[in-house]
């Protein structure tokens, strides 16, 4: 029996696949080594480059090349230890190069290279004497290499240009680095400018809709268990083909998940919606870490303004590539998070402790009919805002986006008792979008809710008729059978009277729109 796997590389007989040479592109991967070329591959955490690069190897050894895969992701802990870091570097290769080839010249040699050499020279006189201990070419793979940090990668980066001109007889043919980012763009020196002998940055990318389609058709060719066409397209929808959230889905639809153990039943959209539920509250390594990466300034400085529905940006071009490198944003414009499930994650983890000691309850808010009073559900937070915003300001990592996360922690404490939150933000779009789904009575029901922000220099007018619009074209396309405004007024000396209302306007296609104002 195979399984989804969630947990390092994958083992063709034991999970289900996607061939990571597929994913990699053999041939392509190939002619670079027999160009003699060194190249980048990079891609976020848990996308499936170990495994492509595993492949990689056994290819290459069985067409004739010495090649070894190392991760040096234990050489974190050296940090700017310059000799600590080469030192663990040549450990692991050697280690490597036992187990994969049975060679154990690097176990052998290098001390004694060690012993003669300062760390800024021994990685690379150890790699040419393992090249030229043997005629057939040696191919490096080397993962995590962003691992090392400040002066220790400057130190490696610089060996390995410096040896570059003595491949392949006295250097390994090929190499690959392997990380989160492209290599390319670190210096290794203030004057040696970038690491400019790569001729290739590959990017690893997520599974396209077929490969996902593909992979879970593997559960069903091997246990004959369908997934609904309503399923595949929620899979696909919710994770946009991001490898561990493909597998985290499908793991649980299918193996956690007591009822679909009977292979005859098939799964569900609602299966993977209630899969989802879990996987966002389990608080996994795969999503903490994402969170975690939060707290990084650059990170803050693309997400903030998203979260705020901002148009414009604070951050770097450089600050948006290395969020994208972290997989925490789409690769394409317009600037938005890589996934559905990532967009739930991020304000949840912003909005945590408002949520864990707000006191509203569910019950509150639904009628005898099972229905959510939405209105009443507004009107009560209109309330709070007013009593309490002062308190909140300066509770939130990112104080930029504190009115809409304390929106969200409001309302994701009451929706949870039964019901949905789906949101959309990005940079651009002015606003920020938010739909609660409600089950009620065999069917579900729909609420779009949108969030403006008017600041200094905006009018509230044309922020109210813009947001009109705005909502009526979201509730069209979500089907929304009701559609509410909240606008944040932000702008200096306005008094509590003038920020709090409620009025009821009139898209220009004659959508009813109720407002709300904080």
């Amino acid at each position: 029996m195979r399984f989804f796997n969630t947990a390092g590389p994958v083992e063709a007989d034991i999970h289900y696949c996607i061939p990571p040479l597929e994913r990699l592109d053999a041939e392509a991967a190939l002619e670079l080594v027999r160009m003699h070329s060194y190249f980048v591959l990079h891609a976020p955490r848990q996308t499936g480059k170990t495994s492509s690069l595993l492949a990689l190897r056994d290819l290459l050894n069985e067409r004739g090349y010495r090649c070894v895969y190392a991760s040096i992701e234990e050489a974190c802990t050296t940090r700017e230890d310059t000799s600590a870091a080469v030192r663990t570097v040549l450990g692991v290769l050697a280690s490597e190069a036992k187990t994969t080839l049975g060679d154990g010249f690097p176990e052998e040699a290098w001390p004694e290279i060690l012993e003669r050499h300062s760390p800024h020279r021994a990685l690379l006189e150890a790699l040419s004497a393992w090249a030229a201990a043997d005629a057939k070419p040696l191919v490096l793979l080397i993962d995590e290499i962003d691992a090392l940090e400040g002066d220790s990668l400057l130190s490696v980066l610089a060996q390995i240009r410096a040896g570059f001109t003595m491949r392949p007889k006295d250097f390994p043919q090929s190499m690959a680095l392997c990380g989160l980012r492209d290599v390319r763009d670190y210096c290794v020196g203030p004057k040696a400018g970038p690491f400019n002998i790569v001729t290739e940055s590959v990017r690893l990318s997520d599974f396209t809709r077929e490969q996902t389609v593909a992979l879970l058709g593997q559960h069903t060719a091997d246990t004959g268990q369908a997934f609904a066409p309503e399923a595949l397209d929620a899979v696909w929808a919710q994770t946009r083909g991001q490898p561990w959230l493909v597998n985290a889905l499908a793991w649980d639809a299918c193996f956690e998940n007591a009822a679909n153990r009977d292979r005859e039943r098939a799964v569900t959209a609602d299966d993977i919606d209630a899969a989802r539920e879990r996987l966002i509250v389990s608080r996994t390594t795969h999503l903490n870490d994402l969170t975690d990466t939060l707290r990084d300034e650059r990170v803050r400085r693309v997400i903030a303004p998203m979260l705020a529905g901002g148009h414009r940006r604070a951050s770097s071009g450089r600050d948006l590539e290395y969020v994208r490198a972290l997989g925490l944003i789409a690769r394409d414009a317009p600037v938005r998070i890589a996934n559905p499930i990532y967009a739930e994650v991020v304000p949840r983890k912003l909005a945590w402790l408002a949520q864990e000691v707000l006191e509203e309850e569910t019950a509150r808010y639904v009628g005898a009919d099972g229905g959510l009073d939405v209105e009443t559900l507004l009107t009560a937070f209109q309330d709070f805002f007013r009593r309490h915003s002062e308190h909140w300001r300066n509770r939130f990592e990112y104080p930029e986006a504190w009115p809409q996360l304390l929106l969200q922690a409001f309302l994701q404490r009451v929706v949870n008792g039964g019901g949905r939150i789906e949101r959309e933000y990005g940079l651009g779009r002015g606003r920020v979008d938010l739909l609660i789904v409600w089950p009620q009575g065999g069917r579900v029901r729909e609420y779009a809710i949108e969030c403006k922000v008017v600041r200094d220099g905006g009018g509230l007018e044309s922020a109210l008729a813009e947001g009109a619009e705005q909502t009526a074209r979201y509730m069209d396309r979500c089907g929304a059978e009701a559609g509410h405004l909240v606008v944040f007024d932000r702008r200096e000396n306005r008094s509590w009277d003038e920020k709090i209302f409620r009025r009821r306007l009139c898209s220009e296609a004659g959508a009813a729109v109720e407002a709300w104002g904080m």
